[in-house]
């Protein structure tokens, strides 16, 4: 026979709070369990049988009558106090997760997975990943920079970003690129499509359908964009665009372009048409920054919405859909904001070369 402990004393609202607990499919199982316990040890059952009954210890059950005898409700709804865990990786070990992590890599790999690193230091591959966690390291990841050489930076910066934060008055600011080589390319197989429990799919091999070139004016004022595909990528092609760009805008107005340094861009033919045509203005963007030019953004919209998992049965399709998006877009535009002033992107790239010298 089990000694049977005293009887748990219990009010009809706690029992109720417990009962309700208890029955609720929305209760942790954890907190259904501990109300279950309390409820067996109101009816005076001992711990042994409360531990048979609900397939747990009886040191579980001792705890969590001995916390609602003290506390109530409010005991059993939180979780019991823990101290010190006897597992708690050591700061020597810490730090040399850290350190090989930060400053080594495997001699057949460009960074260290829990389990390379692990089987390195003798140490669970559990503990590196809880280690990696805590300060914040991800050796799989890696995110992509350039720092611009340009000896006139600051003042092309200035010049751009001073566009986007107060643009002239009765003129308008266009950002023009290309985007190159846009593919058609056609999936071998038909995908499947989304369901429940599924997303939708596609083949891993497609055929190609040639390729064009995207030429797009992004309205920095109302997101509008004026946009042509040409087979080619050349001063011609530009040539044909700021044609196109010159009609479709109000002849009244000053134009001002925000584009790259490009080859076409800068082309003789190219410049002595501009110089016949005084409301064009050429603004370029530092070397390595075509972050400055909001039509990438635009471009980066195009390609994640209708081109990348995009399936295009001839090179007059893909011309087709592209100019569809454009519609689409310039029937309810929406503009980027610029927000950064000049002063704090300084900082920045001030905060990078910093650390690059640093780390070289």
């Amino acid at each position: 026979m089990f000694e049977t402990p005293p009887a748990v004393k219990i009010t009809a609202d706690q029992k109720t709070t417990l009962e309700a607990w208890a029955h609720a499919p929305s209760t942790p199982q954890k907190i259904v369990l501990r109300s279950m316990i309390c409820l067996l040890a109101a009816e005076g059952k001992a711990n042994q049988v409360i531990a048979r009954e609900l397939s747990t210890s009886r040191p579980t059950v001792i705890l969590w009558r001995k916390r609602f005898a003290t506390k109530g409700c409010v005991g059993i709804a939180e979780d019991a106090p823990h101290g010190r865990s006897s597992r708690r990786t050591k700061d020597e070990l810490v730090k040399r997760i850290v350190e090989t992590t930060l400053h080594s890599t495997p001699a057949d790999a460009t960074h260290w997975s829990t389990r390379t690193l692990a089987a390195q230091l003798k140490v669970s591959h559990m503990t590196v990943a809880r280690v990696w966690e805590a300060h914040g390291l991800q050796p799989h990841r890696v995110r992509t920079f350039k720092l611009s050489r340009d000896k006139q930076f600051v003042e092309k910066l200035n010049d751009v970003v001073g566009l986007y934060l107060n643009p002239p008055d009765q003129a308008l600011v266009l950002c023009v690129d290309e985007k190159s080589q846009v593919q058609a390319l056609d999936r071998t197989q038909p995908g499947l499509p989304m369901k429940k429990g599924r997303c939708g799919t596609m083949t891993h091999d497609y055929e190609r359908h040639g390729t064009t070139c995207l030429f797009a004016a992004l309205n920095v004022l109302d997101g509008t964009v004026i946009g042509s595909c040409y087979p080619r990528h050349r001063h011609e092609e530009f040539l044909k665009f700021l044609r196109q760009i010159n009609r479709e805008t109000p002849a009244d107005q000053e134009l001002h372009l925000i584009l790259d340094n490009y080859g076409t861009h800068n082309h003789e033919v190219v410049k002595a048409w501009l110089a016949q045509h005084r409301r064009f203005h050429l603004h370029f963007t530092p070397t390595s920054s075509s972050w400055l030019n909001l039509v990438e953004r635009w471009f980066a919209e195009i390609t994640r919405k209708r081109l990348r998992r995009g399936s295009f049965k001839s090179l007059p399709d893909l011309i087709q859909t592209i100019e569809d998006y454009i519609h689409t877009n310039n029937k309810s535009p929406k503009p980027f904001v610029w927000t950064k002033k000049p002063a704090d992107i300084l900082k920045k790239i001030a905060r990078c070369k910093a650390a690059t010298v640093t780390l070289h």
